[in-house]
């Protein structure tokens, strides 16, 4: 048995204002705090997700795009759960966003799709 959990998930975005309206308007995500480093010209927004576990948020200068398609070795998605499915589906159509295809895990039954993050970073929405 493993002692590990997880503390964070760390995202470096592309344009600040745009992922900053996306994880917090659109995602619903709670804002724990919001720092401007001036030393390195870039902002840090910690979000909290349920459970304790938080997604940081961060702006650099001219970040490197990193291929998503095809598939690089590397974190491949980051996936979410919400406690009900159809309705969270339901509410991200209503704000434009544009989701796949919801498809059947053969292994659990349980069914997920994904969608992009405005850096084009997969997030899978899976059933609880």
């Amino acid at each position: 048995m493993t002692h590990f959990r997880a503390h964070h998930v760390a995202i470096i975005c592309s344009d600040y204002a745009k992922s900053r309206d996306f994880y917090t308007r659109v995602l619903g995500l709670p804002i724990i705090r919001e720092t401007f480093r001036a030393d390195r010209q870039s902002w840090k927004l910690d979000l909290a997700l349920d459970g304790g576990v938080q997604i940081e948020l961060f702006s650099f200068l001219n970040p490197p795009l990193r291929p998503s398609h095809p598939e690089a070795a590397g974190l491949r998605h980051l996936a979410l759960t919400a406690p009900d499915f159809d309705a969270e589906l339901a509410r991200l159509s209503t704000l434009g966003v544009t989701i796949e295809p919801v498809r059947t895990d053969p292994y659990t039954g349980k069914r997920h799709t994904f969608f992009a993050d405005p850096d084009a970073l997969p997030i899978e929405l899976y059933e609880q």
